[in-house]
């Protein structure tokens, strides 16, 4: 048997958050189909001329967005993978991995033109799905943060408080005022 290809996570870290950054810019609500539109103009861009992804390789994860599903026994795969940095054969990755009929041509475009980039980009679609932006932050951090938040937190309502007192104060001198 091979040798287990190794997933290369700071580079699929990396795509994700280009990644990301592409799909926020498109979400406004002010535009709804932006995203929509754009996706749909790089699906055609990318199945014509796959090489297209060497130069903007988080176009693939951004035109596949929302659009793959990964059922849910499917998942615990992929954060073994992600989580041992191992890259799935294709035999074992395709049955981890749904994808819309209406995007299979480009998915076969972009398997013929480079299997790895194909299973890279499903990597970052499922660390977008479960994870979001963030990536985990080590737990002591993540507590500090906790205590940060709580310590904004009390000066947020200190500074409510000392409002309502002002506000009281304003109501009160402008009643006077009106006597």
């Amino acid at each position: 048997m091979p040798m287990a290809k190794k997933l290369n996570i700071s580079r699929i870290n990396e795509l994700k958050t280009n990644a990301y950054d592409n799909i926020e810019s498109y979400d406004d609500p002010d535009t709804p189909k932006a995203l929509e539109q754009f996706t749909s103009q790089i699906k055609k861009v990318l199945q014509a001329d796959p090489k297209m992804l060497e130069s903007v390789p988080e176009y693939l994860p951004v035109a596949l967005y929302g659009r793959v599903k990964f059922p849910s026994d499917a998942k615990l795969k992929w954060a073994h993978w992600i989580n041992t940095a191992t890259q799935p054969d294709w035999d074992e990755f395709k049955v981890t991995i749904g994808f819309n009929n209406a995007d299979l041509p480009l998915v076969l475009a972009v398997r013929a033109y480079s299997e790895d980039l194909l299973i890279e980009s499903c990597a970052v679609l499922y660390l977008l799905e479960n994870q979001g932006k963030a990536t985990p932050a080590p737990k002591r951090s993540a507590d500090d943060d906790f205590e940060d938040e709580d310590s904004d937190y009390a000066d947020y309502s200190d500074d409510d408080d000392d409002e309502g007192e002002e506000e009281d104060g304003y109501y009160d001198h402008y009643d006077d005022e009106d006597r």
